[in-house]
């Protein structure tokens, strides 16, 4: 048994059990998972309307009618966390965490501890597909400042078999520092931020180093949290020398979607319910952007019921208990709105940004701000600052691309902004509705 899977039941999370469940599920026929998936609806809905009384407030009625269900926000989840627990509940008896607030303050929220274990095994399963549960991490991520939550992750690390590095400096010095790390542990494989990952494998293919010949142990990089593009998988392909997995997660839910061995991005339908809805919250056919919603088919100790995540995506259906995230397209309050109505992804602008800036190799990160309707600011880490040729490039692109008389400046700094836990928000919207 893995250290990590002892530390679980030691703190009386039922990991077992979970795993048997989560087996049993994926035994089912097609026709048996779709009566499983209704029946887990319909149970969680009841046990909700019946021992919380904030989701009940909201209801008004046990209705099994979906589709009249409330879609939930964030915002409207904003309360103390002990208001939203659900009765023979407490916050001493159910595991409770917090999201990283990549779009606002932190969210408290709470998972009674089957759910927590469920989550466990679904992270075991899919990163089993690419045998890599429980194998030695290094793991690029944020770390709290106050010494106490600061242990309590460098613990987490040490069950997990994990060693961190700090994503908050990202000079050549400290990159160097990684390279020495990678000659001298026998790293299995990599996990972290998309933008620092693709700032560490630009570093390598400078000084010509390719991570696997330098670390032979090492066999694949997963990245979250922050979209990957075509442009960058190619950069950490090269820079790394191994397999990139795409994953997809919120830390208030579960892992929501995996890349197998054949690059499929499976989306975990067996603790989840996954639906795309329109601006109406409406169904969409499948292939089609809409607004991202799902439901913890498990939590008890919380309504997470049709919760609305605020990414956008879309959804293929290869049968009925196998479906693939085939869009995903970030944050959908983070839009670019001109002064002629034009609406556009702020993703997509980042990345037209990103494309140009990028072809002299000098730019290691980007970061796109929108001040006002016809102002941009483009922040940026170089190690040389943009000539008035470049700039006039990327605005020539970026006017095309948009609509003109737009005023877009650029700032080169040595850092770019991430929140607390080391996340960088690669496109900002300032325009308020």
């Amino acid at each position: 048994m893995k250290l990590i899977d002892i530390s679980l039941k030691l703190n009386n999370f039922p990991i077992k059990k979970a795993e048997q469940a989560i087996s049993k599920i994926h035994e089912l026929s097609e026709i048996e998972f779709q009566k499983y998936v209704d029946t887990q609806k319909e149970e969680i809905v009841n046990f909700h309307y019946k021992n919380n009384r904030f989701y009940n407030s909201i209801v008004k009625q046990a209705s099994l009618d979906w589709n009249s269900l409330p879609v939930l926000e964030k915002k409207d989840l904003q309360m103390p966390l002990e208001k939203r627990l659900s009765k023979n509940y407490a916050l001493h008896t159910v595991f409770k965490n917090k999201t990283s607030g990549s779009t606002g303050n932190p969210f408290y929220f709470a998972k009674d501890k089957y759910t927590h274990a469920l989550t466990w095994g679904i992270i075991k399963n899919r990163f089993n597909w690419h045998n890599l549960y429980g194998k030695k991490q290094a793991r690029f991520y944020g770390l709290p400042k106050d010494n106490l939550s600061r242990k309590k992750e460098l613990i987490k690390d040490l069950l997990s078999n994990r060693k961190r590095f700090d994503v908050f400096n990202l000079s050549d010095e400290a990159l160097q520092t990684w390279v020495n790390q990678f000659k001298k542990h026998k790293f299995v494989y990599l996990n972290g931020y998309t933008s620092v990952l693709v700032v560490f494998a630009k570093y390598l293919i400078k000084r010509n180093i390719v991570l696997k010949d330098i670390c032979k142990s090492v066999s694949a990089c997963v990245v979250t949290s922050e979209m990957l593009v075509t442009s960058d998988k190619i950069i950490l392909e090269k820079g790394f020398g191994v397999k990139i997995i795409n994953e997809y997660g919120a830390s208030e839910l579960d892992l929501i979607a995996f890349e197998d061995v054949n690059g499929n991005w499976v989306l975990n339908n067996e603790t989840l319910y996954i639906e795309i809805l329109d601006e109406n919250n409406k169904p969409v056919p499948y292939g089609e952007i809409g607004n991202i919603v799902i439901t913890s088919l498990y939590n008890k100790a919380h309504p997470f019921i049709r919760y609305k995540l605020g990414d956008r995506g879309a959804i293929k259906k290869i049968n009925h208990k196998k479906y693939i995230l085939e869009n995903l397209e970030g944050r959908s309050e983070d839009l670019v709105k001109l002064p002629s109505g034009k609406v556009s992804p702020g993703l997509t602008f980042y990345y037209v940004t990103k494309s140009v800036m990028e072809d002299s190799g000098n730019v290691k990160e980007i970061k796109v701000i929108q001040t006002s309707f016809d102002k941009f600011r483009i922040e940026y880490v170089a190690d040389e600052k943009l000539h008035i040729e470049e700039q006039t490039k990327i605005k020539h692109s970026l006017l095309k691309y948009l609509e003109p008389n737009l005023t877009i400046d650029f700032k080169k700094l040595k850092n770019l902004e991430r929140n607390k836990s080391g996340k960088l928000k690669q496109f900002t919207s300032l325009l308020k509705d």
